[in-house]
């Protein structure tokens, strides 16, 4: 038996539809850094880098939250605070200066031909006789643009740097002088044409899963598509 139609079925389906044509690709770069001895670190706390941004604003809540749902992600959790942690996490994040540089951009030339009016005599009917009757008709022809090459120039394109830095380190004392060791430390960075922070930080979360504890030889590019990335997915859940 036919199921019936219903509306909201459709509306769904073409919602998601929608969504997918809509998903949007961030590409951002990771350098990551490991202690060359495996260190067994599974509960963290994590403490403000950046003495200069408010631990209780909003905008540091959502980072916050972002980053505890990424540690999660590898089996970490946050240490209750009567316990001691294995490792400190220092978080830093923010967007750098705008950086202005110029690119050559090449637009394309047309040429307009203008619109002119033309007349022409065409039969319009015959009389009693046979005798065909002409007419003056007018015409407008509309104007005619043709490509004829590109004009290229140079012109200035802003760009923003975010950036989500995590550092752990043991919670041991160290020596004088000397900071405890560094377990690993995973920096993220998201270069583009816009400010949004809020936007960037859970792809940038997302992106730093697959490195902590690895090694890289510089900075890697990787590609975060939304709406099919799974780590994205988990991050934008939260816990």
């Amino acid at each position: 038996m036919p199921r019936p139609f219903r509306p909201d079925s459709a509306l769904a389906c073409a919602a998601s539809l929608l969504l997918c044509a809509c998903a949007s690709t961030y590409q951002v770069k990771v350098d990551a850094l490991t202690a060359p001895r495996p260190v067994s670190a599974v509960s963290y706390k994590i403490v403000n880098q950046d003495p200069t941004v408010e631990t209780d604003s909003l905008r540091y809540k959502e980072v916050a939250n972002a980053v505890r749902t990424a540690l999660s992600a590898k089996g970490m959790y946050e240490a209750p605070e009567d316990a001691k942690p294995d490792v400190i996490i220092a978080l830093d994040y923010g967007i750098k200066p705008p950086r202005i540089t110029e690119e050559l951009r090449s637009e394309p030339i047309y040429a307009t031909s203008p619109g002119r009016y033309t007349r022409q005599v065409v039969q319009t009917g015959t009389d009693r006789s046979g005798n065909p009757i002409m007419s003056v008709i007018g015409e407008d022809v509309p104007s005619e643009s043709e490509y004829v090459g590109d004009k290229e120039s140079m012109v200035p394109v802003v760009t923003y740097q975010k950036y989500l830095r995590l550092s752990a380190r043991e919670n041991k004392p160290a020596g004088e002088g000397r900071l405890p060791q560094e377990v690993w430390t995973v920096e993220v960075t998201s270069d583009g044409p816009d400010g949004n922070l809020r936007q960037s930080v859970p792809v940038m979360a997302a992106a730093a899963i697959g490195y902590i504890g690895r090694q890289t030889s510089g900075q890697e590019v990787v590609e975060v598509k939304d709406g099919t990335n799974s780590d994205l997915s988990f991050v934008k859940k939260g816990i």
